[in-house]
């Protein structure tokens, strides 16, 4: 596809999502949801007006900040949102990681705009089918640790459903990273979508790497003291869905 027209391939993607995230229930979600990932398949970074680094200093004024001019390890590009779905662009620092969370009831698609990223995938299992945990100091979750994966910008995009690798553990390795974010619908506490952080309640075998898929225990959280998430105002085009 020619790239002269840069502007009008973030915009199709953010109309795409509206079309596909607007009936996720519907007979055509599919069809829609794999034209949405064709199309997230081809942006760049250089679509979006962004060069490799990681989060600016500037980022660190963002709410939620922990230590007063301090670098975040993460931020955010705010793109665009409405009652279907969101979308952004995440900054990773090198040797970052956006903890293990979930998503619920959300679809989501991740694709890499430049440097490497580790995502650990998980599936939440139904509490009637779980062995009784081990003794914790919270809330426990069984999960099937599906996949660990690498994902470069030639990767395509990393899915999630409600269902399906709905728990994600994010880490840039080798590097900054950046990823371009969606999320459908939007997370919302009022209405039962708000972000739970977890921990592996065990380590894991010792010796080799374990195979997988492997069922585990995850402890409800709160996010690790070095993590935050600052804000930067995004570069590219101007969008609207």
């Amino acid at each position: 596809m020619p790239r002269d027209n840069m502007a009008s391939l973030i915009q199709r993607v953010a109309r795409q999502a509206r079309i596909t995230f607007r009936s996720p229930a519907g007979p055509a979600f599919g069809e829609n949801l794999h034209r949405l990932q064709q199309l997230l398949d081809e942006v760049r970074a250089e679509d979006l007006h962004l060069a490799p680094q990681g989060p600016a200093a500037a980022a660190a004024g963002g709410a939620g900040c922990p230590r007063a001019g301090a670098v975040p390890p993460v931020s955010y590009m705010h793109i665009c949102e409405t009652e279907s779905f969101s979308m952004g662009v995440f900054l990773l620092r090198g040797g970052a990681c956006i903890p293990l969370h979930d998503h619920p009831g959300m679809n989501g698609m991740l694709k890499v705009l430049y440097g490497t990223l580790r995502i650990a995938c998980m599936d939440a299992l139904p509490a009637a089918a779980a062995p009784p945990p081990p003794p914790a100091p919270g809330p426990c979750l069984r999960a099937l640790l599906r996949s660990r994966q690498h994902y470069t910008p030639a990767s395509p995009p990393c899915l999630l459903s409600p269902h399906t690798d709905n728990l994600h553990q994010i880490d840039a390795v080798e590097g900054p990273a950046a990823f371009l974010d969606i999320l459908a619908p939007p997370y919302d506490p009022e209405h039962g979508r708000d972000c739970h952080y977890y921990r592996l309640l065990e380590g894991p075998p010792a010796g080799a790497e374990p195979a997988l898929p492997r069922e585990v225990w995850l402890l409800e959280t709160a996010p690790a003291a070095d993590f935050w998430c600052g804000g930067e105002p995004y570069p590219g085009p101007r969008v609207c869905p």
